[in-house]
C-alpha cells in the first residue's frame, strides 16, 4: 500500500488500476483507498526509525547506525552489539509506517547465534 500510495502521489495520479498475475483487472485503488499514513514524507519516517526504533526501543547508540530514507526505501549502515539484533532491526524498521523496503548493511561486535558464519 505504501508504494502504491507513493506512485500516485509523485505521478499525480488519482487510480491505479490493480491486476492480477494474468493482467486481468481486478479492480481500482484510488487515493481515498489508502491511508494517509502511507503519504509521510522521507524525513519523518527517518526521524521516527532513528529516534523511536533504535534509540527508546532498542536502546542503541545513535552513532551506532546510520538511516538513509529516499522514497519510503530504508537502509540501514553501522554496526550493532549481537548479530540477533540484526533482524529484529529490521523487522521493527519494516514496521513504521510509509516504509516501502529495508535494507540493511549491518555488521555486529559479537556473534551470539551460535551459526558460526
Amino acid at each position: 500500500m505504501a508504494e502504491a500510495a507513493r506512485l500516485m502521489e509523485s505521478q499525480r495520479v488519482k487510480r491505479l488500476l490493480v491486476v492480477d498475475d494474468a493482467d486481468v483487472l481486478v479492480g481500482i485503488v484510488t487515493r481515498g483507498d489508502l491511508p494517509r499514513i502511507f503519504l509521510r514524507d522521507d524525513d519523518a519516517i527517518r526521524h521516527e526509525i532513528t529516534a523511536d526504533v533504535l534509540g527508546r526501543t532498542l536502546s542503541l547508540d545513535p552513532s551506532a547506525v546510520s538511516v538513509d530514507v529516499a522514497a519510503g526505501k530504508v537502509t540501514l549502515h553501522g554496526v550493532v552489539r549481537f548479530r540477533s539484533l540484526v533482524p529484529v532491526v529490521e523487522r521493527l524498521c519494516r514496521s513504521v509506517d510509509g516504509v516501502v523496503a529495508v535494507t540493511e548493511q549491518l555488521a555486529w561486535e559479537t556473534d551470539d547465534t551460535g551459526t558460526g558464519r
